[in-house]
């Protein structure tokens, strides 16, 4: 049984059966190994067939998370790259002033540089295309805020060529680009800000709108030559009231421009109801319904918090919970917890993976969640 299974995997592997279809094709494969298909075979079995072709599929795909938070890096990040497959990520860098920005940029590069051996600074597509094939992973730095631009236009500059490649126009409050996702008001981008997506064009760094107010969305996508990205949110159709969530307009309106919408894995973003009904499958569900308003192509996934995981970096109801009481709006509904196991892990694309499978998803379809549809995107907006 031991052989059969191994035969089994290794016409897993080449493509024999899809993801969703065991049923259909396993008569024809058993008996390809000379395994009567009349024979009892256990649920258990099927599981870890299927188990490891989705796991070797994982292990050959090239994984991007649209937003890392890296702050505290330490030995346990390095650790829990390992464990992650992944192949790049959007890191969060400090945004406060462009004196933080720059020593913050500083601070990665010089990181970088001392890991080589696993890291690489991502400025192009490519960037993320060699990481795989050197099995490292690409680091793309970016701002969740533009405040970091103070004043000046010709910041964006200094920040590009610092390799900055992607920035968010605003954080929640207004900023003098525009209105955030709980600001008072929703009056959309400033001159200022219409001004920036303009030179951010020019340049190639993307432009993302996910903490941005509803009509600073709808600007930043009419305004920019090239498609906007949400980066880390999820659909105002599943969560509605949530100030950080995108209505089906607007996600149609980005994907329609050429956009992408990183699925956000953090917890109490997804459902109201954490620990029983908002679970890995109402995530997925987020995927399901992204995809079906934007497009199979116009869909990724995206952390909101360090790599190894929020319960692993130490937050407790205390330091974490607690301050965001404040931090937030009520209107962010937060919540203790705030993760969902399987996503609080560094495998959490994997186990992401598992359940695109059982929904049906085609194994190009779940590359293309788990990294291509970002590397098609970067392709199209970042400039060499």
């Amino acid at each position: 049984m031991e052989q059969n299974r191994r035969n089994l995997v290794k016409l897993l592997s080449l493509g024999a059966l899809f993801p969703g279809q065991a049923a259909s094709a396993l008569t024809s494969i058993l008996q390809s190994i000379d395994v009567n298909p009349n024979q009892q075979l256990s649920n258990n079995l099927l599981t870890d067939l299927k188990d490891d072709k989705i796991e070797a599929l994982y292990k050959k795909a090239l994984v991007i998370d649209g937003l890392i938070i890296p702050k505290g890096w330490n030995a346990d990040s390095f650790e829990a790259l390992k464990q992650s497959g992944y192949s790049g990520f959007s890191t969060s860098l400090l945004s406060g002033s462009l004196k933080s920005a720059l020593k913050n940029i500083g601070e990665w590069d010089e990181r970088i540089k001392n890991n080589s051996d696993v890291l690489i600074k991502a400025t192009t597509a490519d960037d993320f295309i060699r990481a795989k094939k050197e099995n490292k992973t690409a680091v793309l730095y970016g701002f969740q805020n533009a405040t970091m631009m103070e004043k000046s236009i010709d910041n964006l500059d200094t920040l590009y060529n610092a390799g900055t490649r992607w920035i968010q126009l605003t954080y929640n409050q207004r900023n003098l680009l525009g209105d955030g996702s709980t600001e008072r008001t929703d009056c959309g981008l400033s001159d200022f800000g219409i001004e920036a997506v303009e030179r951010m064009n020019e340049l190639g760094i993307m432009i993302d709108l996910s903490h941005c107010g509803s009509q600073t969305t709808y600007d930043g996508i009419k305004f920019s030559k090239t498609g906007a990205c949400f980066n880390h949110t999820m659909c105002e159709a599943l969560h509605k009231g949530h100030p950080r969530s995108k209505t089906d307009d607007q996600i149609k309106t980005m994907a329609d421009k050429g956009g992408i919408m990183g699925i956000i894995c953090l917890g109490y973003m997804i459902g109201p109801d954490l620990g029983t009904k908002t679970t890995l499958e109402t995530y997925v569900d987020h995927i399901d319904h992204a995809v079906k308003i934007a497009g199979i192509d116009h869909v990724g996934v995206a952390a909101d918090f360090a790599i190894q995981g929020l319960e692993a970096t130490g937050a407790t109801r205390e330091n974490w919970y607690v301050p965001r009481l404040t931090r937030f709006k009520p209107s962010y509904n937060v919540q203790w917890p705030p993760w969902i196991p399987e996503l609080d892990k560094p495998d959490r694309y994997l186990q992401v993976a598992k359940v695109l499978d059982k929904r049906g998803y085609s194994t190009g379809d779940i590359e293309k969640i788990l990294g291509l549809n970002w590397l098609r995107y970067f392709k199209e907006t970042l400039k060499s």
